[in-house]
């Protein structure tokens, strides 16, 4: 990172306080992205109402705005300043089937436009430079790592972004995950007239799914598997003659990952070879790595945090998932902190934890989330030197 700034402690606080008038000035327009995002569910990679509502706002703000950025029609790039520290604020946007926002990403866009908003004046007299990076698809279609091999992160100095939760965390506990799909091929045949002219595709599928909860039992505490059948045949007086099972692998490590992935594919295999079927494995492309947490920017964040009432809990449990930003942070130095938004104990991807994200909660978490990044986006600017490599930082 390169860059400096003479600005003394007062000074830097009085930059906040400019940035958090902003923010202020403009909260019920953040209010209302947050609800039109979240009144408008839209799946990975089809977010054009909410691409178009974030865009919109940026270049309104006067930020340099690049619409379906990086040959992805739903992702998007907004930038001020001319020279110094690179400091990315990350949206996410996309919501879930059937549940809508219940991981509160409306949340997340409003706060990281908000923030944008807020930091950006000071650009030029901080002598930093700001990029927010609009993500499409976090939910299982990785637009992140899409995203950082078309070069969207390649001169970031720090990335950012904020997670709803039901305590202000540091991070999300992340584990590496990737999807496999396996698809099971057998013979149809007349259940009931010539049963034994049929190879079951099904019994291979339910063979192979009880291989892995058998292989649950002596795998490492923290990691998971967990699947779904996603066809089964057709009808009950058909043999089925393919069949096919989702599942989801992870573990702490990327490299732990790999080494878990060889053994549930083994089970699923042995579905196959007891049933006389074949089977073919899809892992879906891309995988999400493990969050990297570097340790100075997170105090930075922490500091502007608990300054505004959200400081961290050490008390509470941790939250547990993946997320594409582990993939980000491999690459940058990087922060996920969690902020309140649900009540304690209502678990994120829930109907309950939906409504709280799209209500007054939510919107507190809006403004709150938005005044603590602009806050640490301008640390950034200020004392470019704080954030260490990445590989010196963990959380």
């Amino acid at each position: 990172m390169s860059g400096s700034s003479e600005l003394g402690v007062t000074n830097l606080q009085d930059v906040k306080e400019r940035a958090f008038a902003t923010i202020d000035q403009h909260g019920d327009a953040l209010v209302g992205i947050s609800r039109q995002i979240f009144e408008n569910p839209e799946l990975g990679y089809e977010e054009h109402f909410a691409h178009g509502l974030l865009t919109g706002f940026l270049r309104e703000h006067g930020m340099n705005v690049t619409e379906s950025a990086f040959d992805i029609s739903t992702a998007f790039c907004a930038s001020t300043g001319s020279a110094g520290p690179v400091v990315g604020i990350v949206c996410e946007y996309d919501a879930l089937p059937g549940i809508g926002h219940a991981c509160g990403h409306n949340v997340i866009a409003a706060a990281g436009v908000g923030a944008a908003i807020g930091a950006a004046p000071f650009a030029e007299e901080m002598g930093g430079r700001l990029r927010v990076l609009g993500t499409p698809a976090e939910e299982g279609g990785g637009g992140k790592e899409y995203m950082i091999r078309r070069g969207a992160f390649d001169d970031l100095d720090a990335a950012m972004m904020i997670h709803p939760a039901d305590h202000n965390l540091p991070t999300l506990s992340t584990l590496a995950l990737q999807g496999v799909i396996a698809t099971y091929t057998g013979r149809a045949a007349h259940a009931a007239a010539a049963p034994h002219l049929g190879l079951n595709a099904l019994d291979a599928a339910v063979l192979g799914y009880n291989a892995v909860a058998a292989l649950r039992q002596h795998i490492r505490p923290a990691e998971r598997i967990h699947g779904v059948f996603s066809n089964g045949g057709d009808k009950a007086n058909i043999v089925p003659a393919t069949a096919q099972s989702t599942w989801y692998v992870r573990a702490s490590t990327s490299a732990d990952l790999e080494s878990l992935k060889a053994r549930v594919q083994s089970c699923l295999q042995a579905g196959a070879d007891a049933t006389g079927c074949t089977v073919g494995f899809e892992w879906i492309d891309p995988p999400y790595a493990e969050m990297i947490d570097n340790t100075s920017l997170l105090g930075l964040y922490e500091s502007n945090a608990a300054a505004l009432g959200r400081g961290f809990d050490a008390s509470a449990p941790e939250v547990l998932g993946s997320t594409d930003m582990g993939n980000v942070s491999q690459l940058v130095p990087s922060i996920h902190p969690m902020i309140a938004v649900a009540p304690e104990g209502v678990a994120i991807h829930t109907e309950e934890f939906a409504r709280s994200a799209g209500g007054p909660s939510g919107d507190r978490a809006v403004i709150d989330g938005a005044k603590a990044l602009a806050a640490t986006v301008i640390d950034c600017w200020a004392t470019p030197w704080a954030i260490t490599a990445n590989g010196d930082s963990s959380a």
